[in-house]
């Protein structure tokens, strides 16, 4: 698989990060550039997708940036990993379901390595665990497709300051919370990235 793998130290701003994608996604179109997989942090920002309400900004004063991936208001930042990619599902299944599901099960096996078990919800896209008898969110997904290109990406909490999704309603779904991995197991996700992109790789192949 010919696809370019960007992992950066310095925290890249949110608009900056999606400029280069969607020029990436003109590249790849034209067949000028290979498919990319990018690791990143932002600093803190909150994102409208597609779908997003007014409704949900609990706090008027947050610096809210629309954007054109599905999904509604999200907030990214420091001790979260996104994970960001452009790649053509011309060369593979045109299958939107099914490489959400390959997104979904690459998450959720990388977590189960760290022994954390968690799950995918049909009705609320992302993956799921069970913190102390409730089930939370800890990884988020937003995705767009243009002429088969998928792009944009997830983010999976680490050891982020969960106090910044008091804020908005977070995606849009007031009846469950958003948790990090840090809160459920207190362990070295230092990896996290590495096995993901292992997972991501090898379920792209299937």
């Amino acid at each position: 698989m010919n696809i370019e793998i960007k992992k950066s130290v310095k925290p890249i701003e949110y608009t900056k990060a999606i400029k280069y994608l969607e020029n990436r996604v003109v590249e790849v179109n034209n067949n000028k550039s290979k498919e990319l997989i990018w690791f990143l942090e932002h600093p803190s920002v909150y994102t409208a997708g597609s779908s997003y309400n007014k409704s949900e900004i609990l706090d008027s004063s947050i610096n809210l940036i629309k954007t054109k991936r599905g999904g509604k208001i999200t907030w990214h930042g420091p001790g979260q990993l996104v994970c960001y990619f452009v790649l053509n599902l011309n060369n593979r299944k045109r299958d939107i379901r099914k490489f959400i599901s390959i997104i979904e099960n690459s998450i959720i096996k990388t977590l189960k390595e760290y022994d954390i078990e968690s799950q995918s919800d049909r009705e609320n896209i992302g993956i799921w665990v069970k913190s102390n008898n409730n089930i939370k969110k800890i990884a988020a997904i937003g995705i767009r497709i243009k002429r088969w290109i998928a792009y944009h990406g997830f983010s999976i909490n680490i050891d982020n300051d969960l106090n910044n999704y008091n804020k908005i309603i977070p995606c849009g779904i007031k009846d469950k919370e958003v948790t990090n991995l840090r809160s459920i197991k207190n362990q070295n996700y230092n990896n996290l990235s590495d096995k993901i992109l292992n997972n991501l790789i090898n379920n792209l192949k299937i």
